[in-house]
């Protein structure tokens, strides 16, 4: 039985959940997902801890902050003057938006806070910071063509 090593093809279910045991993602009731091992297309802790399992098997793994989306940075928050906002773009906490970097980059920002003056954006990934569990079930391991 093929095992998942680096440049193998795998397809997996997965739950991803919380300290509190919230569920933040899971593909149940959609397709597996696919990724190709070792390539970065997924957080490097749950990559590594896939490794080495066959199609049928199951784990629970916890990845620390620092092997999924990092630790949770403050600089990576900013206050904006709530003037250089235009009109139309709907000031509240949890609104998603894409500020531009001074190289032209996108970066995504959420809306943390609205003030009478300032608005606060935030940088972080919405899961920096936190430990997840995984349950995964491995659905197939194949080798590239």
């Amino acid at each position: 039985m093929t095992q998942a090593t680096a440049g193998t093809i795998v397809q997996f279910h997965y739950t991803g959940t919380l300290e509190d045991g919230t569920v933040f993602d899971s593909s149940q009731g959609r397709e597996p997902l696919e990724f190709e091992m070792g390539s970065g297309m997924i957080i490097p802790g749950l990559d590594r801890a896939i490794e080495g399992m066959s199609a049928g098997e199951e784990k629970t793994v916890t990845i620390p902050c620092a092997e999924a989306y990092g630790d949770y940075r403050p600089e990576g928050r900013q206050d904006v003057p709530r003037e250089q906002f235009p009109d139309n773009i709907p000031l509240e906490a949890g609104t998603q938006l894409q500020m531009q970097t001074q190289d032209g980059r996108a970066i995504p920002v959420v809306i943390a806070e609205v003030g009478p003056e300032l608005v606060t954006l935030d940088a972080n990934h919405p899961l920096a910071g936190k430990d997840l569990t995984f349950a995964v079930e491995v659905v197939s391991v194949s080798t590239q063509d």
